[in-house]
């Protein structure tokens, strides 16, 4: 029998598979309690690994009917996680597998494998799902055209590839370019396609097609539209044209991740594929155009070219975001959207690399795959690669990217595969900088400089704090993008990139004629954390004159940060100079009114607690708190009449839309309304939402209620308004417990959990209202642990179902340890409680003792 219990996964185990696939065909009979899966599978044995092996093939939940080997019926005995065929039964050379198995779609409340969502078929195989379909090598590297015959009685049956045949209840996919199974896919139901063509730079006309239910085909025009954005994009900047004759998109309500980009077949979260100004914020139909970009241009980076292994997820993943950033960057503006980058990057990745669920880029090891779909794996990754594209420069980078399409493409490759062609373009030797995908934590750099007449010296320091299993770091290779602005706001030194490779260097500037202010850091050139003294008046400086506007934010977000400390440490109160400063920016007419919006917002209060943490303090939430509120309402009493000018210039005639500039101006029109609901009682907010004609605005100002404490008129005519949509009523749920008072935030959450309309299986409600909580950092936090106590409770039912669920939510635990001891030994009681559940699975299981250990 072999052992069930959860074993860890090790990269440095990683052998070769012994067979290779040379072609994979499957017909599904699909009925909701009992689909048959024929499958037929051509095996060759891999010349590359050692011959005489048996036949390991990955199963989960499967009844197996009936198995042959090159058609002569044989006995094969599953186990738990598969079967295993002796080598002595195999052919020699070449061979036939066929296996027919029953699996249940209807049971399947994990939402990996084949499984339904309000009466429709659908799949969701990486990393490890296709095992939960048939019997197969469930691998990256072992890549297979696939041949796929649905039979079933539905208007849609769709797979990957292109439709090669079809007739009444059947259909006949064909994928010529070889996949590993996690990008297999399959939809059959009765849906509606918006449908246009596309024809590529090589020629190729191609189908486009947006599958939704019936009563969701008003919300697909932007996502088309995104689409089709996307595919010239990266004809344009990565000379990617699409590879099939039809491309399709299927929004489905119940699914774990945000879409999945597989091969011609991509299935999506309904939030990110269904948008109308009535129903969606701005920030939706952003998060739709990245989401579609990001999904499409896995078509080369991760499907032509995949991954060796899961520890090489970044390749895909980093590689991906990168570039669906920089499509994000040409469509709305570079400069919003690399502080957005910024700050999503401290929220989530920087948080992780901190805490006890802190790994590597590329991981060493793991027990459940699932759990490494993180910040660090996305986020950092991508940042990693922004600073290759830094380092070698845009012709190198693209040469660079010309050849690994070229040399890799139809196989699965590792970080080493991708440095190479870096160091052959570049002419550049990159090892010290390939420890970025090794080394876990971030790295901090502390700046000091030194004045004498005319000679102006930056010194750096690096160290990267100790992370789990890695307390000795080595020195990084760090760009660290510099510019020198004089105290008159004249910049004195254009931008330069130098070179951090030791634990310690210093750089020296002559013959400046005064001492310079240094902008240190320049868009973000690196993932690090700045350590640097500077002083109001040298940050003044930097917010009213610095060409970057990337640190023009910072030093305005920093001024808010040390105010916002001196307010919890000791009650003090925002000054002349800051507010001053802020009343500046807002009055600036030639500034990004979606740059201003984000200036106006204030560290949130997990960021607050992360940076005392870091200085050795205890942070309390509940102090934490007040001050934000009170740091809010002193600006809103300071710049009240600043606010409401900008509330009115801002509004927006005509009609909707969600482009980069609307979007910007709705922005700063909701953060003004927010501050005055602080001052005015809600007034402006109330008038607000019971003009709005869009989501942005009419949340926005119902947010700006709740968060006062007002807004139950208003909430009761959000509920009967949309009832009848799903993704807003997500809206619905999250907004009150998002904004609820502390004292209040775990009874919401748990009267919520009561409503009629709180569906616990479905990911995306799930979130709206224990995700939430988490996001409520006060609340969360609540003295008596009532929050710990209501997640715990909902984990542990959600764990039975839908494991991967379970195992992402957890992570709202990831900081317990900075708290007070009361708070610690609350947190570890539920942790504990969780992790001594029967049936507990691998997935929280992994997570739980990541976070105790």
């Amino acid at each position: 029998m072999r052992d069930t219990a959860p074993q860890t996964i090790h990269l440095a185990d990683y052998q070769p598979p012994h067979f290779l696939v040379e072609h994979t065909a499957l017909t599904f009979r699909l009925a909701p309690k009992a689909t048959r899966v024929l499958a037929k599978i051509r095996f060759a044995p891999n010349p590359q690994a050692i011959p005489g092996h048996d036949l390991r093939l990955d199963g989960e939940g499967l009844r197996l009917i009936a198995a042959s080997l090159n058609g002569q019926p044989i006995t094969a005995l599953p186990d738990a996680l598969g079967l295993t065929i002796p080598a002595a039964q195999l052919p020699n050379g070449a061979f036939d597998w066929e296996a027919e198995v029953e699996i249940t779609p209807e049971g399947n409340t994990a939402l990996e494998g084949l499984y339904m969502s309000g009466g429709m078929y659908c799949t969701q195989c990486e990393a490890e799902g296709f095992r939960k379909i048939t019997f197969y090598p469930d691998r990256p590297d072992v890549m297979a055209p696939f041949d796929v015959r649905i039979e079933a009685d539905f208007p849609v049956l769709l797979s990957n590839g292109n439709l090669v045949a079809e007739g009444p209840g059947w259909a006949q996919w064909h994928d010529p370019h070889p996949k590993p199974s996690y990008l297999f896919a399959l939809v059959a139901g009765d849906l509606r396609a918006t449908s246009d063509r596309f024809r590529t730079v090589e020629g190729r006309d191609v189908a486009l097609n947006v599958w939704v239910r019936p009563g969701d085909e008003g919300k697909t025009a932007y996502a088309m539209d995104a689409l089709k954005r996307s595919m010239l994009w990266d004809e344009q900047v990565y000379g990617r044209a699409y590879d099939l004759d039809i491309f399709n998109i299927v929004a489905v309500d119940d699914f774990n991740m945000g879409a999945m980009e597989n091969k011609g077949l991509n299935i999506f979260n309904s939030r990110y594929a269904l948008a109308s100004p009535q129903t969606a914020t701005d920030a939706d139909f952003a998060s739709i155009e990245r989401i579609i970009a990001h999904e499409y241009f896995h078509n080369w980076t991760g499907n032509r070219i995949t991954c060796r292994d899961w520890f090489q997820l970044s390749l895909k993943e980093g590689l991906t975001v990168f570039r669906d950033q920089q499509f994000m960057g040409d469509m709305r503006g570079h400069a919003v959207k690399r502080i957005g980058d910024v700050l999503t990057l401290r929220e989530r990745q920087f948080r992780e690399d901190a805490g006890p669920l802190a790994h590597p880029v590329r991981p060493e090891s793991y027990v459940e795959i699932n759990n490494f779909y993180t910040a660090t794996v996305y986020e950092k990754g991508a940042e990693v690669i922004r600073m290759l594209h830094l380092l070698v420069g845009e012709a190198s980078y693209r040469a660079a990217l010309d050849l690994y399409f070229t040399r890799h493409d139809g196989q699965a490759c590792t970080i080493e595969d991708w440095i190479a062609v870096f160091e052959e373009t570049s002419g550049r030797d990159l090892s010290q900088f390939k420890r970025w995908y090794g080394q876990a934590g971030t790295p901090c750099v502390d700046v000091t400089e030194d004045w004498e007449e005319g000679r102006y010296t930056l010194t750096l320091r690096q160290h990267t704090p100790p992370t789990p299993g890695q307390p000795l770091k080595e020195p990084l290779l760090i760009p660290v993008a510099l510019g020198l602005i004089g105290r008159d706001g004249a910049e004195v030194l254009p931008t330069q990139v130098l070179e951090l490779n030791s634990p310690e260097q210093s750089f020296t500037f002559e013959g400046l004629a005064a001492r310079p202010v240094p902008s240190v850091l320049r868009g973000f050139s690196a993932p690090v954390i700045v350590n640097h003294a500077l002083g109001q008046t040298e940050r003044a400086v930097l917010l009213a004159h610095d060409t970057d506007p990337v640190n023009r934010f910072e030093a305005g977000r920093a001024l808010a940060h040390d105010i916002l400390l001196a307010m919890i440490r000791d009650g003090a109160k925002p000054g002349p100079d800051y507010l001053d400063a802020l009343r500046h920016m807002l009055r600036d007419d030639a500034l990004d009114p979606a740059f201003r919006a984000l200036a106006l917002r204030l560290p949130g209060e997990d960021d607050l607690a992360g940076a005392l943490h870091a200085a050795g303090e205890t942070p309390d939430p509940d102090v934490i708190h007040h001050a934000r509120t009170s740091a809010q309402r002193a600006i809103a009493e300071a710049l009240a009449p600043d606010l409401a000018k900008v509330f009115a210039a801002m509004h927006t005639p005509g009609p909707y839309s969600p482009d980069a500039r609307d979007a910007g101006r709705r922005a700063l029109r909701v953060q003004a309304v927010a501050l005055l609901a602080r001052v005015d009682g809600g007034a402006k907010a109330a008038e607000m939402f019971a003009r709005a004609d869009n989501m942005t605005e009419q949340s926005g100002a119902w947010g700006a209620l709740l968060a006062i404490g007002a807004g139950a008129a208003q909430t009761a005519q959000f509920y009967r308004q949309w009832a009848g949509d799903r993704l807003v009523l997500d809206k619905w749920f999250s907004a009150q417990v998002l904004h609820a008072a502390p004292e209040q935030a775990a009874s919401l959450a748990t009267d919520l959990t009561q409503h009629s309309d709180f569906d616990w299986k479905n990911p995306n409600r799930f979130r709206s209202v224990i995700g939430a909580l988490g996001m409520n950092s006060a609340g969360f936090h609540a003295k008596g642990g009532a929050g710990y106590r209501l997640v715990a409770d909902w984990l542990i039912r959600l764990d039975g179902a839908n494991p991967q669920g379970a195992a992402r939510i957890s992570a709202m635990f990831e900081t317990w340890r900075r708290y007070d001891p009361a708070r610690q030994a609350l947190i570890r009681a539920e942790l504990e409680r969780m992790r001594a559940h029967e049936g507990l699975s691998r997935d929280l299981g992994e997570m739980l003792g990541r976070m105790l250990e």
